[in-house]
């Protein structure tokens, strides 16, 4: 797979948020399996650490709501809260918990109201690991990629697990320690990423979110960072950003979709890639115009046309998405690349013709 650059077309990456998540509960191999079979470019794992210093995929190291740890009446005495990036938070966490015992645990549909068929798997699938995902990747029948995400690096690092020089390790024992390897990786914190340029040649995404600060430089806004001086600064340690979908195209007074903002041309501009997220097809997250009628059950999780919406930030000239649903994304892509695809054939008949 062939490295990216800032505001390179026609190619850009379908990367499975979490796997296949509208389709299967969100960070199994299940998920990750059927994002490649829809044709994903790259899967994105969440990572979080065990106590014993395994790298695991789940979106939070909380995990009652993405597993079964409730039924488990051995772990009970575990639940507790803690401060994580400034907030109290309660229930189990991975931290607690050495690999063995993860692995007796089930994953769980993270958002059963909006996604029931999803709840159909529960409690078939276990927490998977870091050498499990890499090893799905590089076991396809055709180039997949991996952009991992190191949630709470700066409190995993102050409870005694690093992940940053964990993750460089296990990554160059994998084969992958290079800009032009098929990995990136990802986080909303700023020194675990300058730390991460310092360790290695890998990609790195700095992502954005919507409002708010990197909780280890709680001084410096996602909003300051997405100005053309913010985005140069994040370029000395990064090679993409990952904003918010609206960061880059808002909503307009009616829901639907605005012009786009400057950012992804200023981003260009500082040489960086731009991978917006999420984009997922149920009518809870589409632009207004874009949601699906027909369906059972509650408006808001029926699904409408997430390929659209795809297209429209595909055309503004994004360098990749984040999607719950990689078959639409390849779908878009698909639309996106027709028009060069068919000059293309009109050109090489065109030649044909005149030889």
């Amino acid at each position: 797979m062939p490295p990216v650059t800032a505001g390179s077309q026609p190619d850009p990456l379908i990367i499975a948020h979490r796997g296949a998540s509208a389709e299967r509960p969100e960070h199994t191999l299940a998920a990750y399996s059927l994002a490649i079979e829809q044709g994903a470019d790259y899967i994105e794992p969440d990572l979080v650490m065990t106590r014993d210093g395994v790298f695991v995929a789940r979106h939070e190291n909380e995990i009652s709501g993405t597993t079964d740890i409730a039924d488990h009446p051995e772990f009970a005495d575990r639940r507790t809260t803690k401060a994580i990036d400034g907030e109290e938070v309660t229930g189990w966490f991975t931290e607690d918990f050495t690999l063995a015992e993860l692995r007796t645990l089930r994953a769980r549909e993270r958002l059963p109201q909006l996604r029931p068929g999803n709840t159909e798997y529960d409690g078939q699938f276990p927490i998977p690991t870091l050498d499990e995902i890499i090893a799905l990747a590089q076991g396809a029948n055709r180039p997949v990629g991996i952009i991992p995400e190191i949630k709470h690096p700066s409190y995993f690092r102050s409870i005694g697990l690093p992940m940053e020089e964990a993750l460089v390790a296990q990554l160059e024992a994998a084969g992958y320690d290079g800009p032009d390897d098929p990995v990136f990786i990802q986080s909303f914190e700023i020194g675990p990423l300058a730390r991460l340029d310092i360790l290695t040649d890998i990609r790195l995404v700095q992502l954005i979110a919507p409002s708010g600060s990197p909780a280890d430089v709680p001084d410096t806004s996602y909003a300051q960072m997405i100005t053309p001086a913010g985005l140069e600064a994040v370029a000395t340690y990064a090679d993409a950003i990952g904003p918010e979908k609206g960061l880059v195209i808002p909503l307009d007074d009616m829901g639907a979709l605005g012009d786009p903002t400057m950012l992804l041309s200023d981003a260009h501009r500082a040489g960086l890639l731009v991978i917006p997220w999420t984009f997922r097809p149920e009518n809870y997250f589409l632009p207004a115009n874009l949601r699906g009628q027909a369906g059972e059950g509650p408006r808001v999780r029926r699904r409408g046309d997430v390929a659209s919406e795809m297209l429209v930030f595909l055309q503004a000239g994004v360098d990749g998405l984040f999607t719950d649903a990689p078959e639409e994304g390849v779908y878009a892509t698909y639309l996106f690349e027709r028009p060069r695809l068919m000059r293309e054939l009109e050109e090489e008949a065109r030649r044909n013709g005149e030889n």
